[in-house]
């Protein structure tokens, strides 16, 4: 099982990283943007696209490695009152819940990634009108990085409820 968490949380990591990078391209698509449209006063076709493609480019491909570093939006009320057995419990549950939920929607976003690659699927929202599969396919690995990261959260929680207590590298 530590293989397994160890390779998930890498693929998790990668994918943080290249979301981070994404920051360069979108700051530079709405410099561009900007200047071109208040100095030169010629808007792009296509910062507007690039824009919201690349954000959800990195919401999606960090929201996994959030989850693997706990950044995301907890309530701590109840687990800062609660040992680690107990809140173990608590998230053995909730990943329970959350991760058929999460299998289903990987299932349906590479239908509509595949389905969007088929027909040469074009946004429609700007005259430069991109295809809109790498997006969707992007969404489609998001998603699924965030479901493996469930996975391995779980085998965590799982070794901490059972007293095994997991180091950071993920050794019991």
């Amino acid at each position: 099982m530590n293989v397994l968490i160890k390779s998930i949380e890498s693929l998790t990591r990668f994918a943080g990283g290249i979301g981070a990078v994404l920051i360069f391209p979108l700051i530079g698509a709405l410099v561009t943007e900007v200047f071109s449209r208040y100095v030169i006063g010629r808007p792009t076709l296509w910062a507007f696209e690039i824009s919201y493609m690349v954000m959800g480019a990195i919401f999606m491909l960090g929201m996994a490695n959030a989850l693997r570093v706990g950044q995301h939006v907890s309530v701590d009320l109840v687990s800062l009152q609660l040992g680690p057995r107990p809140n173990a419990l608590v998230r053995v549950v909730g990943y329970l819940l959350f991760l058929p939920v999460l299998v289903w929607l990987v299932w349906e976003l590479s239908k509509y990634a595949l389905e969007a690659f088929q027909v040469q699927e074009r946004s429609g929202r700007s005259a430069w009108n991109p295809v809109v599969w790498p997006i969707f396919t992007v969404w489609f690995v998001g998603f699924g990085l965030l479901a493996l990261q469930v996975v391995a959260e779980l085998i965590k929680s799982l070794a901490v409820l059972l007293g095994r207590q997991l180091d950071e590298e993920g050794e019991a």
